[in-house]
């Protein structure tokens, strides 16, 4: 869950459980509907002719990927990838000129690696890795040559955070650390030779800093009361001065991105005077403001800016599918090239410091993803691995769609279609957490998991959901378990009445927010769902807002806008809670949950177990010691979704695999 932001908005009445509430909801008529084109995309012509396929083994949808987040090393010469090594995670390196062999440099043999980047001299490699999901991350390096790890920031209960490097200064980044104050990140400059760290910035209450190209940081965010928030910007050694206010409304969206190369021009992410996320640049002297890239009604997903320019030369959007769009001529012909590679999404996720080679990853949502290694300059693309190739074949169709919800917002989701009948099938609506994030067009292991399994897999980015627009998100503000909700039923309703769905079938799915969602289904519509299962999901939003970690107290004011305020809003927030629910609680419930959570604490999902034990309705639950907000560790994935298999199969009725003898 993503303690987020949003807008102040009148909330609904909470919903009540009347029988048939959900599929009696009002829908537009057919031709204001999108139903998904009976053309497939899928790789699997056997699928698409509607044959039955065996069952995917959970270990190979659940289980690690291969290879995968390759990136390219500063120089050029390098290549980075996060794959396993005994079982782990690890980073593995190999050299492009000479074609050397593949190694891991790093050999954890716990939590596995995940996040990691390039230090700008390309001999070592900076990653971020916590204790149990406990998110006081440490910030490691290992050096290629030796393969000498050092953990960078000993210390106990702090999270660290990188902020900022320029692949241009070679000897230092700029680093964030909580040890002074646990809700601030001061900034300190880390020496890549001598691990030597140098505060630079004492926090005066800020956050997403910028620096420049000499590697000062010159801009930042600071919330207001009102959870709108300012851009702060200053020249080298003066005081920090307003560039830009937003609104509550705005705030959510608004995100400094870098300096030109000169230092006068502010990249910045905002929906200011527009509703979708545009990008534009700001003068830092007269606040100008200039246009780069928009539209009206998508955000701005994704950026890339040239590192030694420091322009952007491309942004992204993403609709039904990632729409790339090049903001110099230059770069509509490498788009051109490599939309003639592959016909997945393109994802420009690596450069080197000359902007000379990429790493380019091609998307699907039935097939793996396919990385390539691209020359700009002879527009030859190489290819260098899929991330599951052993799910290349084997998957099913995924369709969007579109839906007119009850009180006239367009809705827009992805139907995770089974092979063979389409008729009347077990449904899983599959709820996103967040709540501010969205569904997109890519390998989701969950849905193609339910479909393998014989079941819809239904998902829908309900308003509150990023993506679509300030407005889109803003409309889920104070409207946990009641809009919110009411646009996973209407959607439900619609694949009911478009012949996909049986009614008569159906459970909810979902982590995080998602989570929250199952619960509240289970809670103020159980007629509709005959079992849900909720993967740290909030049971007491009163609870939930009052336990928000230290390291997220900066917005802090922008959650109460999104969904209440424990101090003044109480009862509201009672009245949304599943747990005002669980005396008339009776659908069969799975619940999952990490011990160290410290987004949504264990105390969440204990506290509804608790009661609905005492009910003599005890659900199903999962707690692991070693996880925090989700589950990392392969064998804890395993576990869980072998539980919620066989839990699906006894309730709906799909497949289940065997579990080893």
């Amino acid at each position: 869950m993503t303690h987020g932001a949003g807008v102040a908005a009148q909330g609904s009445a909470p919903p009540a459980a009347t029988p048939g509430r959900a599929l009696a909801s009002p829908i537009s008529s057919q031709e204001n509907r999108r139903t998904p084109s009976v053309t497939s995309t899928t790789q699997n012509p056997e699928i698409t002719a509607g044959k039955t396929i065996s069952l995917i083994p959970r270990v190979e949808l659940f289980g690690n990927p291969e290879q995968t987040r390759p990136t390219i090393s500063p120089d050029g010469q390098w290549l980075a990838w996060v794959a396993p090594y005994e079982g782990v995670l690890n980073l593995w390196v190999r050299h492009l000129a000479d074609g050397g062999d593949a190694r891991p440099v790093t050999a954890d043999h716990d939590r596995g690696i995940h996040e990691y980047a390039w230090a700008p001299d390309s001999l070592r490699l900076l990653y971020l890795r916590d204790q149990d999901g406990d998110e006081n991350k440490h910030l490691y390096d290992v050096t290629l040559r030796t393969g000498d790890v050092r953990d960078l920031t000993q210390f106990v209960g702090v999270k660290a955070e990188l902020v900022a490097q320029d692949l241009h200064i070679t000897d230092r980044v700029l680093i964030g650390l909580n040890k002074n104050n646990p809700q601030l990140h001061d900034v300190y400059a880390l020496d890549l030779i001598t691990g030597e760290l140098t505060m630079v910035l004492e926090n005066p209450g800020m956050f997403g800093f910028v620096a420049d190209s000499q590697l000062r940081i010159r801009a930042g965010v600071s919330p207001t009361p009102d959870g709108g928030s300012v851009i702060l910007v200053r020249d080298v050694e003066s005081d920090w001065r307003l560039l830009l206010t937003v609104d509550a409304t705005d705030a959510q969206s608004t995100m400094p991105l870098g300096f030109d190369q000169d230092g006068n021009r502010l990249l910045v992410l905002t929906p200011t005077d527009a509703n979708a996320t545009r990008l534009v640049w700001i003068n830092v002297h007269t606040g100008e403001h200039d246009v780069v890239a928009g539209d009206p009604t998508y955000d701005v997903s994704s950026v890339k800016v040239d590192a030694s320019t420091r322009e952007p030369v491309m942004v992204s959007f993403q609709r039904e599918r990632l729409h790339p769009q090049a903001l110099t001529p230059d770069i509509r012909r490498d788009l051109d090239i490599l939309a003639a590679v592959n016909d997945g999404d393109i994802q420009v996720v690596s450069a080197d410091r000359a902007n000379t080679r990429w790493i380019v990853s091609y998307v699907h949502a039935d097939g793996p993803t396919a990385s390539h290694l691209y020359d700009r300059a002879t527009g030859e693309a190489t290819f260098l691995f899929h991330d599951r190739p052993r799910l290349a074949g084997r998957l099913h169709r995924v369709e969007p769609f579109s839906v007119t919800a009850r009180d006239g917002l367009e809705l827009h989701g992805y139907l995770t279609i089974p092979a063979g009948n389409t008729e009347k099938l077990p449904t899983v609506l599959l709820v996103h957490g967040g709540p501010r994030a969205r569904d997109t067009w890519e390998l989701t292991p969950l849905a193609q998991w339910l479909a393998n399994r014989g079941y819809l897999c239904l998902q829908v980015d309900y308003r509150g959901s990023t993506g679509y627009g300030k407005s889109f998100t803003a409309a889920g503000n104070r409207e946990w378990g009641a809009k919110m909700q009411d646009d996973l039923l209407d959607a439900l309703v619609w694949a009911v009445e478009a012949g996909y769905a049986d009614p008569d079938r159906v459970g909810i799915f979902g982590g995080s927010y998602g989570g929250y969602a199952a619960l509240a289904g289970a809670a103020f519509t159980p007629e509709v769902f005959r079992c849900a299962i909720s993967l740290c999901g909030p049971s007491n939003l009163e609870t939930l807002l009052r336990s928000i970690p230290d390291h997220l107290a900066l917005v802090r004011a922008q959650m109460y806008i999104a969904v209440g305020n424990p101090d003044t809003d109480a009862e509201f927030l009672w009245s949304r809670s599943p747990l005002s629910r669980v005396a008339t609680m009776k659908t069969p419930l799975l619940i999952g949950q990490g011990a160290n959570d410290t987004r949504v604490p264990q105390a969440e999902s204990d506290q509804i177990v608790d009661a609905l034990r005492a009910n003599g309705v005890p659900p199903e639950y999962a707690l692991y010691d070693d996880e925090g907000h989700g589950l990392e560790k392969p064998e804890n994935r395993f576990e869980f979704y072998t539980r919620a298999e066989r839990f699906l199969a006894k309730h709906l009725g799909g497949r289940f695999e065997p579990e080893p003898a």
